[in-house]
């Protein structure tokens, strides 16, 4: 949140008290590094480490998962956005198809929307029934029991964002050719149903936020603000990360460098 008002404008003058990109990345870089060390930590113990990323659309969540991953190993870290399930998968069980996805030792997974789809947008979009919503609300605290019992690290946020600002961002996407693909049938359809998604949510949250497996919500109306606090309470979260670091030393070619020539029609561009 801005500090003078929730859509980061100032109260008095109007003006955009939103942060700065040049102070964006002064802030970001020193936390990507930080980020790395965990990756190294995460491999030198053999943990596991799975980052959810909830929250209305446009509210920012695939900015601040490419802001994590945007400097780690793409074999170590893995991001991962399911499509709507087959339907061969709707007759699994609900959890069923994020279980294959959920990190071996080492290994990093963020979480693009969950299953907590469950009891957002498929209970207010009509994609499912309310015993399922039910059945699902009691179930997912025991599922994320049995993951963090097994010893993954589970850290849960949800990313809050007014209405005005969600509309701001629609009204962007739309007016942006390079942004339009985030556009789709269902966005169009939840922008009328805010308010259901709000008690979808205050009642998602009630029954799964324990102490197992806690949720942090985060504000996201101003998006870049919202990625650092989020960043910063995860590295927070994992504070004995430093492993020793193995020196690498490059020795003599033995020769001098060779030169890459291109021949006949082949020619550099």
């Amino acid at each position: 949140m801005g500090k003078n008002g929730k859509d980061g404008k100032d109260a008095k003058n109007g003006k955009d008290d939103r942060l700065g990109k040049a102070e964006y990345f002064d802030a970001l870089a020193p936390l990507q590094l930080q980020l790395n060390d965990v990756a190294r930590w995460l491999q030198h113990t053999g943990k596991r480490l799975v980052v959810l990323v909830e929250g209305r659309d446009t509210a920012g969540k695939g900015g601040v998962i490419g802001a994590i991953a945007e400097t780690l190993n793409p074999r170590q870290c893995r991001v991962v956005a399911l499509p709507k399930p087959t339907e061969r998968e709707r007759t699994q069980w609900y959890f069923q198809r994020y279980v294959a996805h959920l990190p071996a030792a080492g290994e990093i997974v963020l979480l693009d929307r969950s299953w907590y789809n469950r009891a957002g947008v498929e209970r207010v979009m009509g994609y499912c029934s309310e015993s399922e919503t039910a059945a699902f609300l009691e179930q997912a605290p025991v599922f994320e029991r049995l993951l963090v019992d097994d010893g993954i690290l589970l850290f849960k946020y949800w990313l809050t964002v007014d209405q005005a600002q969600q509309e701001e961002r629609f009204a962007e996407r739309l007016e942006d050719p390079l942004k339009r693909w985030k556009l789709s049938p269902i966005d169009l359809k939840a922008r009328e149903k805010y308010a259901e998604y709000t008690q979808a949510r205050h009642r998602m949250l009630e029954a799964t936020h324990s102490r197992h497996a806690p949720w942090t919500l985060v504000d996201f109306n101003d998006q870049r603000r919202g990625r650092l606090a989020l960043i910063r309470h995860l590295l927070e979260a994992i504070p004995e990360r430093k492993v020793p670091e193995t020196a690498i030393e490059f020795p003599a070619l033995g020769h001098e460098p060779l030169v890459e020539r291109f021949e006949g029609r082949l020619r550099p561009i």
